[in-house]
């Protein structure tokens, strides 16, 4: 077991400090991350947090999952692995398939 947290459905009010300070109760938090918007700077309500161990981990899942803080209901489970993006746009921008159809004329 890896011991990555992904946790979710946090309040758009926590902060990485409140994240850490959440899961120090159940072991020593190595890294706590929340994921912030870039257009805005504004908490996305979800981050990451990493534990020493993955008995510690498992102990966070256990007490946190489903835990209500600040009125929501947290998501708390291993983290998964990144998928890999494709570098190719790929998508139509919305011209209708190259047909080209003209009125008059004719």
């Amino acid at each position: 077991m890896s011991n990555k947290l992904f946790v979710g459905n946090l309040s758009f009010n926590t902060t990485e400090n409140d994240l850490q300070d959440m899961f120090a109760a159940h072991g020593a938090v190595q890294e706590a991350n929340l994921m912030m918007d870039r257009a805005t700077g504004r908490p996305r309500g979800f981050g990451f947090v990493t534990m020493s161990t993955p008995e510690e981990a498992q102990a966070a899942i256990g007490a946190l999952n489903g835990k209500s803080i600040d009125g929501r209901a947290l998501t708390v489970n291993v983290a998964k692995p990144r998928e890999e993006r494709s570098g190719g746009g790929g998508g139509g921008r919305g011209f209708g398939g190259g047909r080209r159809e003209y009125s008059g004329g004719r």
